[in-house]
């Protein structure tokens, strides 16, 4: 079986004791380059039995995965398949599963807060100028952090939030009074997490429902004085209207790790803004991400290699397969 690795930028999975016991068992190929063509794409995965994808670095439309032919399964890094046809893949009988990592967001979020309140971006370039700037700093204890989204994530956040002080508010689709209490938060509307929050943290999965979901009119619910944080997906925040809000000094600032496009195209307004402090995703690409993507798609690739589909999101696809043989 040929297994190949693709769009591994960060050379992590090169040496990663899980892809030393797939090549005991499969022929391994790791690339750590984009390829130019969908082409050159095509040409690289041919022969290949199993993909591992590096998140969704690379998109796979029914027409690339028409072309792979040999492709059996596709080993998915993270939590989540957005960026593949399923409906083509089951219909082509190629399996995708689910290879979740660690959880580096919850620290990143918490960080962005500290450096965007502390404005520990802006002192650093200052200093770099020769200038040594005074700073009036505001702290997260005593402050109210609204989440929005209370899942995995959100409950994590919390979990520190409450450790460094602060007190929690929360909102979402489908939260309870009772699981936002479990959490050491208070439930309120939405309208109310944004009215009172201090910080406003953004946790809600990418979905229809939520693309755009935090628009202009929501956004100026917030305080003056408070600061928008987004580790989730970009197109749940309109970045437009949080440009022009930022702008105005409509809220106290924004810290934001996800994008509508990524990378952030060099037109983008924010990058005009002194309020806000930009990552380029940095959420997911730590060291006990690499490590869990590594360990959960070598074994659910063993697994099938045995008979046997592990954290298969279209069990079916197989199915069809033997239907279609």
């Amino acid at each position: 079986m040929k297994v190949s690795v693709l769009d591994d930028y960060q050379h992590a999975l090169v040496g990663a004791p899980a892809i030393q016991r797939l090549r005991q068992r499969a022929q391994v190929e790791i690339y750590t380059e984009k390829f130019v063509s969908e082409e050159a794409l095509i040409r690289a995965l041919n022969g290949s039995q199993v993909i591992i994808p590096m998140r969704e670095r690379t998109r796979f439309p029914a027409r690339l995965l028409e072309a792979l032919s040999d492709l059996e399964m596709i080993a998915q890094t993270g939590n989540h398949a957005y960026h593949i046809d399923l409906e083509a893949a089951t219909e082509a009988g190629i399996v995708i599963t689910m290879a979740p990592g660690g959880a580096g967001v919850t620290e990143l979020t918490i960080g962005l807060m500290i450096s965007v309140m502390r404005q520990i971006p802006r002192s650093d370039q200052a200093m770099r100028r020769g200038e040594w700037p005074l700073v009036l700093g505001y702290v997260l204890g005593g402050k109210t952090l609204g989440i929005l989204g209370l899942g995995k994530v959100g409950v994590e956040v919390a979990r520190i939030a409450l450790a460094l002080g602060m007190k929690v508010i929360a909102w979402g689709p489908t939260l309870t009074r009772e699981r936002a209490e479990a959490a050491g938060a208070t439930y309120m509307a939405l309208e109310e997490v944004l009215k009172n929050a201090d910080v406003v943290s953004v946790h809600l999965k990418l979905s229809d429902e939520s693309k755009g979901f935090l628009n202009e009119a929501r956004m100026r619910l917030m305080k003056r004085s408070a600061y928008l944080i987004n580790t989730a997906r970009g197109a749940i925040v309109d970045e437009h209207a949080l440009a022009k809000i930022l702008k105005e000094k409509a809220i106290a600032g924004a810290a934001l790790d996800v994008f509508v496009e990524e990378p952030l195209g060099g037109d983008s307004p924010l990058l005009d803004l002194d309020n806000v402090v930009l990552c380029p995703h940095l959420g997911w690409p730590t060291d006990t991400g690499f490590h869990g993507f590594a360990e959960n798609a070598v074994e659910n690739i063993l697994d099938y290699m045995d008979g046997r589909l592990t954290r298969a999101v279209n069990p079916e696809a197989l199915k069809r397969r033997r239907s279609a043989t």
